[in-house]
């Protein structure tokens, strides 16, 4: 069933669906009656003359330039031949779908007097597996994501490049080969499809999605290691975190209390310490931190992703147009950086409880860095230099984007929001999360294969994944194939979906 582009209703999940999972969208008639009435009140502008910005005007610091009629539709191609300025390395294709597939949405609201052909060619490139060649950096993330969906503009004059069936090829052959007929730019054509933050909250709903399920998995590293450490279980009590009212911890503390259930700890069959280290102790209230700050970038996505992100925008029944800044990727950015700051602090909780695991002045009666030969052997000594510098990095990705503004345009866009470099870097930061978590969890699973005691289901289907994938580190050997494969494996989520198989839904 494909999905239907109403231009009210897209949420982050399917966004996911279509962009990395290739599911087919079409357009709703009533937004396809949107798209007409809109353009046909543009079309009545232009030939009353009627000033504006981006049809019979330049762009930017050439706003007040007037084009003559000779000049407007001409004025399309080299608008997009101009702002086609990336650099670099292509955007993957997931990115790049799930920008147009936000593009097709904002056209859906009707405000954005694009013709119809331009909309319907996006769908089509969509639904038959066509996806332009975008470089992914060169977006200042204001005026829209201008460099890279300019690319995608190219397409629409049989120009530029894509992805077609497995290959790159030059654009028009592409869109043969796809039986897509390059529609051309008419007035307004080419800015109706580039003014808009596409790109990066294309990429900030992405992220989302994946940092939720790795948040998820952060639950079921910590309470591995908290089974493996005796935590004092009483701390992660639900009744405790509604008494204070924050919904990721009240989340978070359920979702331990659900990985743990069963096992001796949570039974209260074993002894623990009136109080462990925070690092312990404060878990949910700190990955519940993290939660509360993805639902709030998640609200602030769906509202772009639902939103009129253009300039100018129209308002048929009113027959009006406003020239503003709904293209600012800010109100993305900012709260996207939120989200990074968060992997990277439940980062740092991750390697707290790796370092009690491997300290023997921590561990609570474990062997030295979990070896059974300490001196002769190094356990997991050098798992938590690994864990440390990917933290680092972490921390430096983390400074934030959103105050580096660079004016450009001759001062006329003098506040830019920077966007990209938030959804770029914050992919970078995710990547390095999966391999401090993973390795928590494989020291989690050698600890608790020296314990002699009762785990809680979760914990033990959770250790029984690991061990499909790394042995047991009965004696040294090279750890980095390890570590990559627990990377590998939380990245692929394998873990939270069969614990959530077992145990339902964690969140």
């Amino acid at each position: 069933m494909s999905y239907i582009v109403t231009g009210s209703q897209l949420r982050v999940e399917d966004l996911v669906d279509v962009a990395r999972h290739g599911k087919e969208v079409a357009l709703h008639p009533e937004a396809v009656a949107r798209i007409h009435k809109c353009r046909q009140m543009l079309e009545q502008k232009i030939a009353a003359h009627e000033i504006m910005y981006g049809v019979n005007t330049g762009i930017g610091e050439f706003s007040e330039i007037i084009l003559d009629d000779s000049q407007v539709e001409q004025f399309q191609k080299y608008l997009i031949y101009n702002h086609a300025a990336g650099i670099g390395a292509p955007a993957p294709i997931e990115y790049v779908r799930g920008a147009m597939l936000g593009r097709v949405n904002v056209h859906a609201k009707g405000q954005s007097a694009v013709r119809l052909e331009i909309t319907q060619a996006i769908v089509d490139m969509l639904n038959r597996g066509l996806t332009p060649y975008v470089c992914q950096k060169g977006s200042v993330g204001a005026s829209g994501d201008l460099a890279p969906m300019s690319q995608v503009a190219l397409l629409m004059l049989g120009e530029g490049k894509a992805y077609y069936q497995g290959e790159l090829l030059e654009g028009g052959e592409a869109m043969r080969r796809a039986k897509i007929v390059p529609p051309g730019l008419k007035a307004r054509d080419g800015l109706a499809i580039i003014n808009g933050s596409n790109l990066l909250t294309a990429m900030s709903a992405l992220l989302l999605h994946d940092a939720n399920r790795w948040l998820k998995q952060a639950e079921i590293g910590a309470a591995m290691s908290l089974e493996a450490l005796k935590a004092n279980m009483k701390p992660y009590a639900p009744k405790l975190h509604l008494a204070r009212g924050f919904a990721g911890a009240v989340r978070s503390a359920t979702s331990i209390g659900k990985v743990v259930a069963g096992g001796d700890l949570a039974e209260g069959r074993m002894k623990s310490k009136v109080q462990d280290a925070y690092s312990m102790r404060s878990s949910p209230q700190v990955i519940g931190a993290a939660h509360d700050a993805l639902a709030y970038a998640r609200q602030q996505v769906e509202i772009e992703l639902n939103g009129v992100g253009d300039n100018p925008v129209f308002f048929p029944d009113e027959n009006l147009q406003l020239s503003g800044a709904n293209f600012q990727g800010t109100p993305v950015a900012l709260p996207m950086e939120m989200v990074g700051a968060a992997i990277t602090m439940v980062s740092v909780l991750s390697e707290r409880r790796m370092n009690r695991l491997n300290n023997p002045a921590l561990s609570v009666g474990l062997p030295d860095f979990l070896t059974k030969g300490a001196g002769m052997f190094s356990g997991l000594m050098l798992s938590q230099y690994t864990a440390d510098a990917l933290i680092v990095e972490q921390r430096i990705l983390s400074a934030p984007a959103c105050i580096q503004s660079i004016p450009a345009a001759a001062d006329q866009e003098d506040f830019v929001s920077m966007g990209m470099n938030t959804a770029i870097k914050n992919f970078q930061i995710l990547e390095n999360a999966y391999g401090v978590l993973g390795i928590e969890i494989m020291a989690a699973a050698q600890a608790l294969d020296f314990r002699g005691y009762r785990f809680g289901a979760g914990t033990n289907k959770a250790r029984e994944v690991v061990r499909r994938h790394v042995a047991f580190l009965d004696e040294d050997r090279p750890l980095y194939p390890d570590h990559t494969r627990m990377a590998e494996l939380v990245r692929s989520g394998s873990i939270l979906d069969e614990v959530e198989e077992l145990l339902g839904s964690l969140g």
